[in-house]
């Protein structure tokens, strides 16, 4: 009797130490263990293909946002790289220019994957391969494409396209395309399609056949209800906001939100500061706008305005690129010695938006992305280094590990299963 009373009273210790080893976890722990515990995707982060030669490229940390050794810094697992081309004029010509700068970007992704790192990077093609790396202990690439302006009128590039790792296919962007209407028409209400021009409809068809995700993030609203009511499969926004807390034409009403929820879609919210909160965007870029100009002066660097840059030659555009990192990181040491310097948008900011999207379409149609080294980065998350910032935030208004999965890439993986579960659907129809 002594013995089996022993035993419960060691017991009851051992019981009694497990709780308050639990209850002792501070926020910050358990912000660290849920970071570590799941998979954390950014579904948007553009490339410069200079940045992918022998000699530069994203083993070592460049000053580029996103890069190898930012990603394990900041414990972000998959970065989306981004085939992105600007928009130009609707011709023979312009594709042409279009699918070279294009195939280049799948080309040093590639690279990046087989050549210069691929004991610490891998490419996926679906859910399993991002389990599978992510087991390995390597870090995920995955392939977007921003704009299907390279691919012409030739609807065999998207079969193209899907073979080289795309996953995902935006019909436009700041210009109206092709295939879409951009949502820039938006300020002088000039349209070309008054949404989907045939070929866009052509195109939706398509991507649902090849098992890639219709991505709705650029083309205007009449644009996206049709890619809604046309599309088989699920869609994203790779990079969007709430356009309720910001009223910026980049980011989704209520109606649209609600629309993606019924189509069972997904939202990546976007850390772009000016699709955040306009005025404290506003204010801190009029204050930073006469520093980083002192910068380029002092660097002896031509400095543009973004609205200047469609009008730049592909020369300066590139030298621009070139120098853009290094003078916004120059910049913003600068205002951190200003005391008048305004608040810049910031991480809490940014789960403002995801607050508001979960409310209004559920937790199951919400996700993240940076636009990192496309203009994205904001106060605590603006390189891959901050990326568990955003996590504890989340841990921080009270979401649980299961909704923070969901939102770091649970809901974008379910959405990618979907997507190709139906194409295999209709191959067999």
């Amino acid at each position: 009797m002594k013995q089996f009373i022993y035993l419960m009273c060691v017991l009851s210790i051992v019981s009694c130490a497990e709780k308050k080893e639990k209850k002792e976890e501070t926020t910050l722990e358990k912000a660290q263990r849920i970071h570590e515990e799941v998979i954390t995707i950014d579904t948007h982060n553009d490339i410069n293909v200079k940045n992918f030669t022998d000699s530069v490229n994203y083993s070592q940390r460049l000053d580029t946002q996103i890069n190898l050794p930012k990603m394990e810094e900041g414990g972000l697992d998959v970065t989306w790289l981004i085939v992105y081309t600007g928009q130009d004029t609707l011709t023979d010509e312009g594709y042409a220019r279009a699918k070279e700068n294009a195939m280049s970007k799948f080309e040093a992704i590639h690279k990046l994957c087989e050549e210069i790192a691929p004991d610490q990077i891998e490419l996926a093609l679906n859910s399993a391969d991002v389990k599978r790396i992510v087991e390995n202990g390597k870090k995920v690439a995955m392939i977007g494409v921003e704009n299907a302006y390279p691919i012409g009128l030739d609807m065999d590039q998207f079969k193209v396209y899907h073979d080289l790792g795309a996953r995902y296919i935006s019909l436009a962007h700041n210009g109206h395309s092709q295939f879409s209407d951009s949502n820039t028409g938006e300020a002088d209400d000039e349209w070309l399609h008054n949404g989907l021009s045939d070929l866009g409809k052509e195109a939706v068809a398509e991507m649902n056949r090849l098992g890639i995700m219709i991505d709705v993030s650029h083309p205007s609203k009449e644009a996206i209800k049709q890619m809604i009511s046309l599309s088989k499969a699920p869609i994203i926004a790779s990079h969007s906001s709430a356009r309720a807390l910001c009223g910026h034409s980049r980011n989704l009403d209520d109606e649209q939100l609600l629309m993606m929820k019924e189509n069972g879609g997904v939202v990546q919210t976007v850390a772009f500061s000016s699709y955040l909160n306009t005025e404290k965007h506003e204010a801190r870029a009029a204050f930073m706008k006469s520093i980083y100009q002192q910068v380029a002066d002092s660097l002896d660097i031509a400095w543009y305005e973004r609205s200047q840059f469609s009008s730049l030659s592909d020369v300066e555009k590139a030298a621009f690129m070139d120098n853009y990192p290094k003078v916004l990181k120059i910049g913003k040491e600068i205002a951190e010695t200003k005391s008048d310097a305004p608040e810049a948008v910031n991480v809490s900011d940014f789960v403002d938006h995801i607050d508001y999207m979960v409310k209004l379409i559920g937790i199951d149609h919400v996700g993240i992305s940076s636009d990192f080294d496309g203009g994205g980065g904001i106060e605590g998350w603006n390189d891959a280094s901050e990326t568990f910032n955003v996590t504890l935030e989340l841990v921080n208004r009270g979401y649980t590990q299961e909704e923070i999965e969901k939102l770091w890439g649970g809901n974008l993986l379910r959405v990618l299963d979907d997507v190709q579960r139906i194409a295999k659907e209709l191959g067999e129809s």
